[in-house]
């Protein structure tokens, strides 16, 4: 039995960090960047996030890029 595989959509979360505490461990942030291009490759995805959160003040502290994907019977 053979599977189709249709993408159905990809989220970027930039993990950055927001200040620090009283203690002095970084105060950890997320933003989701939805809605992206499925075609679009995972370096450009990347170039992109440092460029916009170089912007910033707020360092990156983690990428990640979850993909969603419907399997179905053929």
């Amino acid at each position: 039995m053979a599977v189709a595989v249709t993408p159905l959509n990809s989220v970027l979360i930039v993990v950055y960090q927001a200040g620090l505490t009283a203690l002095g461990a970084p105060v950890k942030r997320q933003k989701s960047l939805n809605y992206l291009r499925l075609d679009a490759s995972e370096q450009a995805l990347y170039d992109a996030v440092y460029a916009l959160f170089g912007l910033c003040q707020n360092p990156v502290l983690d990428v990640l890029y979850r993909k969603t994907f419907e399997l179905t019977d053929q």
